[in-house]
């Protein structure tokens, strides 16, 4: 993939022929495993080459699952997209709805359909297609982004969105620093089905299909990236039922160490094993009910989700988990999408020490099944909230390898100067080629040494200008003088 070996990206010169002045405007649809969000970006004219100057306007999750749940239903999958669609038209101005780039990215969901059956995934696809194309804008394709791509931009979103590739000084036209390398971020990020991480290491990449090269800026990033596939936050509590399941004495009973006291729910072994993700046993019964019982044991519960991992590095001297060659971490990291949401529940990210986080994720673990506490969540989110903040711990400590010290790096957050963070934004960017890979000489129309050489000469003409004032005013009061 030329992606992995150098993104080049470089300067947007179009512009709205209709109101060069007007902001102009971006959409990207986040179709992701679990659901659908369309993220309407805004930016001045004329100055796309800037950084941090991308707002996001509206965030619009659509209604029902993910893209890749209508394999069987595929022209449900764009009658899913249009009400967002139809919130966009209402902010976007007519006359630019023509000019404004869209685009779709699909994730872990996608990629797994494609794996199952590929003729469905392009159904989706061309379903999606068709119903975005009703819409008066810009369509430029709908693609499944590797997990190395998806890494890679929400990589680009934060740094760009943090300033740590290039300062602009609003105050000096013209004037741009290039802050120092060690000053980018590394990202953390949790989907449906998949989770990856990627970071600036301090070290050659030893292992090619885990780097990236890009070239922002003028300046080349040689970062590691790599992208989880199936331990996503949803796929992974599935797989943690499902190893419960086989390792329980009983086929027809599921004691769930990590679901609260009093919980009961039965399920169908069809719908536990329905996902590629999901080993099933040799002889599985589809139509068998299994009855899951919650028991409420933190520290049982740990231990199940530590099962998932395989924390052998193998022939490599260094991993993060399935044998996957990772450097040590480094720098600072900010964690987004599930892994904020999942300890934001718990109040958990505000820059909590380890161990207070460890005692309030154990605390809520031992609660029983209470929904009436949480009269505003979802009977799915609470059961899932003491296997979402363990998993999230375990994903975090044994998987990428932070520890004790290492841990006050993590800052958690949804949002950077009120844009979402996530791969979207750094996917329009790069698409739409709004961050060169070279310095720009300009931040607006004109060069700085061009805007000097136009305030030299408005200076000029004002003093020219002040000079003929003052001789016609003498002239007249010399011509006033005679007649008397």
């Amino acid at each position: 993939d030329a992606f992995l070996d150098a993104l080049q990206i470089t300067l947007l010169t179009s512009r709205c022929d209709l109101c060069p002045l007007c902001p102009q405007y971006g959409l990207v649809f986040d179709a992701g495993s679990t659901h659908t969000a369309l993220y309407v970006y805004r930016w001045p004219a004329g100055k796309e080459n800037g950084t941090g100057i991308v707002s996001q306007v509206e965030a619009c999750t659509a209604a029902g699952p993910g893209i890749s749940s209508y394999a069987d239903d595929p022209a449900g999958a764009g009658a899913s997209l249009k009400p967002c669609l139809d919130k966009a038209m209402e902010i976007i101005p007519a006359e630019q709805q023509r000019e404004t780039p869209t685009y779709l990215g699909a994730t872990a969901g996608m990629r797994l359909l494609r794996e199952q059956n590929s003729t469905k995934a392009q159904q989706v696809f061309a379903e999606v297609a068709k119903a975005i194309g009703e819409y008066p804008v810009e369509f430029r394709g709908a693609q499944v982004l590797t997990g190395n791509e998806e890494g890679s931009f929400g990589w680009i979103s934060v740094n760009y969105l943090l300033e740590t590739l290039v300062k602009v000084w609003a105050w000096a036209v013209g004037t741009w620093t290039h802050p120092p390398a060690e000053d980018v971020v590394g990202a953390l990020d949790l989907g449906g089905a998949s989770t990856q991480i990627t970071f600036l290491p301090g070290t050659t990449i030893e292992d090619s299909s885990t780097g990236a090269l890009l070239r922002l800026y003028g300046t080349n990033y040689s970062i590691y990236t790599h992208s989880y596939l199936c331990y996503g936050q949803k796929q992974a509590l599935k797989m943690l039922t499902a190893s419960l399941h086989q390792a329980s004495p009983s086929t027809e009973q599921i004691s769930h160490p990590c679901y609260p006291r009093g919980y009961e729910e039965n399920i169908t072994t069809a719908e536990l094993y329905d996902s590629p993700c999901v080993r099933a046993p040799s002889t599985p019964s589809a139509a068998q009910l299994l009855r899951v019982t919650g028991t409420g044991e933190p520290a049982a519960c740990s231990a199940a989700v530590q099962e998932l991992f395989n924390l052998s590095c193998g022939a490599n001297s260094t991993c993060g988990f399935n044998g996957v060659y990772q450097p040590p971490v480094r720098g600072q990291f900010f964690a987004f999408s599930g892994l904020y949401h999942s300890l934001h529940f718990l109040n958990l990210t505000g820059g909590q020490p380890l161990s207070s986080v460890n005692a309030a994720i154990g605390r809520f673990c031992t609660s029983t099944w209470e929904k009436q506490e949480f009269p505003t969540t979802s009977r799915i989110q609470l059961r899932d909230a003491c296997a979402a903040s363990t998993y999230t711990l375990a994903l975090l400590l044994q998987g990428f390898r932070f520890n004790h010290t290492t841990w006050p790096n993590i800052h958690f957050a949804r949002q950077v100067t009120g844009v979402d963070v996530g791969w979207t934004l750094g996917y329009m960017l790069n698409l739409t080629n709004m961050i060169p890979s070279e310095i720009p000489q300009r931040v607006v129309g004109l060069q700085r040494s061009n805007w000097i050489a136009v305030t030299v000469l408005l200076a000029t003409m004002l003093i020219l200008t002040f000079c003929l004032l003052i001789l016609t005013c003498c002239q007249k009061s010399s011509s006033g003088y005679v007649s008397l």
